[in-house]
């Protein structure tokens, strides 16, 4: 008999035998008491001895201490402050975000809008954009000296 005849007889034993149920339900099967848990769970009431408490009423100061010395406490330094925009950035942004908040505004007030106030808020916004865009740039930075790294 060759491997693949094996694996063919095999095969179709198990195709022959998908339908057929289990030899043993699994309601026979041995549960180990180990695994068996209490219906309800059974609480208890312990109350603090009194040198407990004491420990727990401690000065906010000596917790700050102890807190201070625990190794692997990062504190991350404060984050740098943000770029200052010139005004025609800041221009963009407000038609990038007030061409639209307009638009949504009028809409959610039932304002009658006039052609030219149509115009203009999605003009605003699609001015906003461009002129963002074009703001980035897509040069190197000027301070990044004589070697640019790879350039594609």
């Amino acid at each position: 008999m060759t491997p693949q005849s094996d694996e063919d007889e095999v095969w179709r034993q198990i195709v022959a035998s998908f339908n057929d149920t289990a030899e043993r339900d699994s309601a026979d099967q041995p549960w180990p008491d180990s695994e068996n848990i209490p219906a309800e769970p059974t609480r208890r009431v312990v109350k603090p001895s009194e040198e407990l408490e004491e420990d727990l009423d401690e000065p906010e100061d000596k917790q700050d201490d102890d807190e201070e010395e625990g190794e692997g406490h990062f504190v991350p330094p404060p984050p740098p402050p943000l770029p200052k925009l010139d005004l025609p950035s800041k221009l963009a942004w407000v038609a990038l975000f007030g061409g639209p908040a307009y638009l949504l505004v009028a809409a959610m007030a039932n304002w009658q809008m006039e052609g030219w106030a149509l115009f203009t808020a999605v003009a605003a916004f699609i001015g906003g954009f461009v002129a963002l865009v074009v703001r980035m740039g897509d040069g190197p930075p000027n301070d990044s000296g004589w070697d640019d790294g790879a350039v594609l």
